[in-house]
């Protein structure tokens, strides 16, 4: 029933400014980079991390194909089962480029392929951008890059410039679209309404046919601003002036959207540079912001991802612990689920059944076969959750007889 071989329990590798994904019962990760003595070594480009929910075991496969360069700050979102990479930051600079691979290959085999027979303009190279989707629509806002000087407009702030070149760097906030039916890229004309300031490491999230954004960067200014734009007509709603309390000022946060009308805002980086473990919850019925009350103030992350999974829980995968400006070492790896609204009484009884596997253990077998797959899978769960578990404690106890 429960695995026995650490191999079986490994997890992908620590890292931040990667990108992940959930498609069906899945999370996928690809991307990134970690720190090794002061270098940024940027994680495999053929290597996809896959974290299934019902057993909580990690495998990684080997992509083939039109492989992209491994990166960083890369903007990646899923559109029926095809994961979408575009822009990143590599060792040869900002890239512009766009990638998918089919998640739901039949043969086991993930391919990547390059986009190259479009129509339109893509947008300017840049990471830490975000992105919307919405009919079958990549709709991208922000993030930092470079322009030559013939691209310089009003959605540019700038932040240096090589002027022999005459090439600029600096912060973004126009919107371009890819639609993924035409393969076609359009920049929509803005009917109203009065854009967010330039930014990036921000954050986007959909609820409904609205784009919202929040926080982000421009020079050494964070934010803590929320917009929205209409993705049928076109409009920004201007900076929404929320009720009561609301977040502090941030960057390299997620924003992701639960239920019908609730965004839920995790982690970041401070103005003060502190790295941030507050959770908080939007609602926009009430446009109030709500803080949770009981996150463990232990676990902050910043660049790290944030994805929905299938009963209402927020997935935060990898990220850093620590101020990366300065002290760019404590990349993570570890999966942090936060629970937004109860869980379903069948996940419930299949936990307590896994969880006490042992005291069941003669009744189990007599269970009907697809309940039985289901309550094997939960055994497997939470025997990786023991076993990651007990790894950490031994890791810490070293620790502490290292510094004694």
């Amino acid at each position: 029933m429960a695995a026995d071989s650490a191999e079986q329990f490994c997890v992908a590798e620590e890292r931040s400014g990667h990108c992940a994904v959930v498609d069906g019962n899945f999370l996928y990760v690809w991307g990134g980079y970690v720190s090794i003595e002061e270098n940024e070594v940027y994680l495999p480009n053929d290597e996809l991390w896959i974290y299934e929910m019902d057993s909580g075991l990690w495998s990684m496969h080997l992509m083939e194909g039109e492989l992209p360069t491994s990166m960083s700050g890369s903007c990646g979102a899923s559109i029926n089962g095809k994961l979408y990479i575009f822009g990143g930051f590599d060792d040869k600079g900002y890239s512009n480029r766009l990638y998918y691979v089919n998640l739901r290959t039949k043969n086991g085999t993930y391919r990547w392929k390059k986009i190259t027979n479009i129509k339109g303009q893509p947008p300017t190279p840049r990471d830490k951008l975000s992105c919307w989707v919405y009919k079958d629509r990549l709709i991208y806002f922000g993030g930092y890059g470079c322009r030559k000087h013939n691209e310089l407009s009003d959605c540019f702030d700038v932040h240096d410039a090589f002027w022999e070149g005459q090439i600029f760097w600096g912060w973004h906030n126009d919107v371009h679209v890819f639609d993924t039916t035409t393969q076609t890229w359009s920049q929509p004309a803005i009917r109203g309404g009065d854009p967010p300031q330039p930014r990036a490491a921000h954050t986007c999230a959909v609820l409904g046919n609205k784009g919202y954004i929040f926080g982000g960067r421009v020079l050494q200014t964070r934010m803590n601003d929320l917009h929205c734009l209409n993705l049928d007509t076109w409009t920004w709603s201007g900076r929404i002036n929320v009720n009561g309390e609301k977040p502090e000022d941030r960057s390299w946060h997620t924003l992701t959207p639960i239920g019908d009308d609730r965004l839920f805002l995790f982690g970041g980086l401070s103005s003060d540079d502190v790295p941030l473990s507050d959770g908080w919850i939007h609602s926009i019925t009430t446009n109030e912001w709500k803080q949770l009350t009981h996150l463990p103030k232990s676990r902050p992350r910043l660049w790290h991802t944030a994805c929905l999974g299938k009963e209402g829980e927020v997935m935060v995968f990898g990220g850093s612990k620590d101020d990366l400006h300065f002290m760019d070492t404590g990349h993570c790896s570890d999966l942090l689920i936060f629970q937004t609204q109860p869980y379903s009484l069948v996940r419930l009884c299949l936990d307590c059944i896994g969880k006490n596997a042992i005291l069941l253990k003669n009744e189990i077998p007599c269970l009907p076969l697809r309940l039985l797959q289901q309550v094997l899978k939960k055994i497997t769960f939470w025997a990786a959750v023991h076993h990651r578990q007990e790894k950490k404690a031994e890791t810490e106890r070293q620790s502490q007889l290292n510094a004694t």
